[in-house]
């Protein structure tokens, strides 16, 4: 053996996604983008919303009340999961912590609507619903970067060095 490695290591410190998005432009941008959903659905369903809600035909006003409970859900699930990241970013809280957070407030897959019965809804419910879904989309992808485990990455054997230890099997066997 002539002594040299020819493994390939990479001994750079890997970035923590999670670590590094909680303190980003981007992640308070999507905070306010995620608080000012929440705020303005509410202001709707509390004025506008109520008016329209009479206006709808008495077989859209069960659709109407379905869809305006399961976006207030979905509105809550998003508040919870930003507020908890912002937590971990300000070092209220450790990421371990979000993590058993993160089991008790569960952000839950957006069911879809039926057409017919999401049809009938007034055009700026809709607009919300469609709005949330799809921060709702975003938020989850963040959070499986954020959460999955990253096994940190053994070294890599170059295809040099596996065709040597090759060689070397070959020749001790011959010799043995």
């Amino acid at each position: 053996m002539n002594g040299f490695d020819v493994t390939f290591r990479d001994d750079r410190d890997w970035v923590d996604f999670g670590k590094s998005y909680v303190h980003s432009d981007a992640f308070k941008t999507l905070f306010r983008e995620g608080m000012t959903l929440v705020e303005e659905t509410a202001a709707y369903l509390d004025g506008e919303g109520r008016d329209e809600s009479r206006l709808v035909s008495r077989d859209a006003t069960l659709s109407y009340a379905t869809e305006s409970m399961r976006l207030t859900t979905l509105l809550m699930q998003i508040a919870s999961w930003l507020l908890v990241q912002r937590a971990v970013a300000e070092g209220e809280m450790t990421p371990a912590e979000a993590l058993l957070e993160k089991h008790r407030v569960k952000l839950g897959s957006s069911e879809p609507s039926k057409p017919q019965d999401f049809n009938q809804l007034p055009v700026r419910l809709q607009q919300l619903i469609q709005r949330a879904r799809r921060l709702h989309t975003r938020i989850l992808h963040l959070d499986s970067l954020i959460t999955e485990d990253r096994p940190t990455p053994a070294p890599v054997e170059s295809p040099v060095a596996q065709q040597q230890g090759l060689l070397r099997m070959a020749f001790r066997m011959a010799d043995g």
